[in-house]
């Protein structure tokens, strides 16, 4: 991922001269940053230097504020030097975040080369072996992988930036999960809060859920989900999350909603709940927190939650084979965005699913949706941009519009993929499933509710 950004206000343009042909300035850096890019940049490039390289008027301009870029480099060789130089604000981006990421196919590898660490020294002498403090918006988990102390931190360090920054970002709704659009007409901002509806529509529909019903939403966020199995399908919801941020604003917003009675919201491990049976489970968007050496717990312990015939609907974020499983630690992502994230290949994911007991009865892919879901996310980001900042300061608003706009990128490039999986717990051989799916019978956005009632779904 290319570890750039904007100064002042998220996509703002800065003026340039027109020009026939490109504007060239060859300062020192210049012949570092063609061996790194490439000639005839489709974006521009300045630096603190007086090198200016790229298109007369480009759409995205990667700026080299300081010297300290440099030294991060080569004293964090590879995508960590690259990411603190961004966080830092040594490294600038200026105009389409979008046409800034194209450029990362010019790059085979972020780690910075012995040639390129030679080039570097003799540019800046001795001072570029030393070492910068690390932003303070870096992550740096303590304690064993995976542990309950560890996970918690982790989570607390992604969802605990302040509900106010989510509610500019998500939309009212407050989902930060993949929605699943309906509409090709509203495949922006306009139709966010209806394709997130949808998404939670299809989810209780393949759980089937019914009145009376008692779910748990592992990993509940702010309540989204909770709120829509009992507001439209009858459901009385367990929703546990690991951030009290995410608690808090989910408990208001349910007496809010006057969804009180039929929701708790828990702050609870998965591994510590013990008042089943519940008669559906969701979890959407917290698998990637699990880890691979945690699966077969995680769904061990999920199956014993369940009754003879109870569904459990796993939505996470995937790899393909071989890409490796584990965020690199060392990179932009586990240092800023999900410190300890994994992300299970879904083959995987249904072997370890069948193994506890299982029947894996459909997965579906919405890598395309959630594409869309992301590049609507850094549209309301790039709208709020001055409020974000405001909220969660400059270098973490950063932050953010690179990982969601790299994430929307990867997406579309099949890097990743976002899978549903429906597993049942058979019932000495029955499973209780239609014999073919019901739940697209009727379009997602046809949703039963009378006034604040919920009610029964045909």
């Amino acid at each position: 991922m290319a570890v750039v950004e904007s100064r002042g206000r998220a996509g703002e343009q800065v003026d340039r001269p027109c020009a026939a042909s490109p504007v060239t300035s060859r300062g020192a850096l210049a012949p570092l940053i063609e061996s790194l890019l490439g000639p005839d940049l489709p974006i521009g490039f300045e630096a603190y230097d007086g090198t200016r390289l790229g298109p007369p008027d480009p759409p995205a301009t990667i700026v080299v504020r300081s010297p300290d870029a440099l030294r991060r480099m080569v004293t964090a060789p590879g995508e960590l030097g690259l990411a603190r130089a961004y966080v830092a604000g040594d490294i600038d981006f200026e105009g389409d975040i979008f046409a800034a990421l194209e450029v990362r196919k010019r790059i085979t590898g972020a780690r910075i080369g012995p040639r390129e660490v030679l080039a570097i020294l003799k540019i800046l002498g001795p001072s570029a072996l030393r070492p910068l403090p690390a932003p303070p918006e870096e992550a740096k988990p303590r304690g064993r992988l995976h542990s309950r102390s560890r996970d918690a931190a982790a989570i607390q360090h992604h969802y605990d930036v302040g509900n106010g920054f989510y509610e500019l970002l998500l939309g009212d709704t407050m989902t930060y999960s993949c929605a699943v659009w309906e509409d090709p007409d509203r495949h922006d901002v306009s139709g966010l809060d209806a394709a997130q509806s949808a998404k939670y529509e299809l989810i209780c529909r393949k759980l089937d859920l019914r009145p009376g019903q008692r779910l748990l939403d592992v990993g509940c966020g702010w309540g989204g989900m909770a709120r829509h199995a009992a507001r439209h399908h009858g459901a009385r919801v367990v929703g546990i999350t690991l951030s009290p941020e995410q608690a808090r604003w989910a408990r208001e917003r349910n007496e809010r909603d006057g969804l009180a009675d039929r929701i708790e919201i828990r702050l609870q491990d998965y591994r510590d709940v013990s008042d089943g049976p519940f008669d559906a489970i969701s979890s959407i968007g917290m698998f990637e927190h699990v880890g691979r050496a945690r699966l077969r717990g995680y769904f061990t312990k999920l199956y014993s939650l369940l009754p003879p015939e109870g569904r459990l609907l796993n939505h996470a974020i995937s790899r393909p084979p071989n890409d490796g499983e584990r965020i690199n630690p060392r990179g932009f992502m586990a240092r800023y965005v999900f410190p300890d994230g994994e992300l299970i290949e879904v083959g995987s994911v249904v072997t370890e699913l069948q193994s506890v007991g299982f029947e894996a009865r459909h997965v579906e892919d919405l890598r395309e949706h959630y594409a869309l879901t992301l590049r609507a996310w850094v549209a309301n980001l790039e709208a709020n941009w001055d409020e974000a900042v405001r909220l969660v300061g400059l270098n973490r608003a950063r932050v953010w519009r690179l990982y969601l706009a790299g994430c929307a990128v990867n997406f579309e490039d099949a890097g990743t993929q976002v899978y549903q999986v429906l597993g049942v717990k058979l019932n000495a051989g029955a499973s209780g499933m239609p014999y073919r799916p019901t739940w697209e019978r009727r379009p997602l956005h046809e949703i039963d509710t009378l006034g604040d009632d919920v009610i029964v779904l045909d």
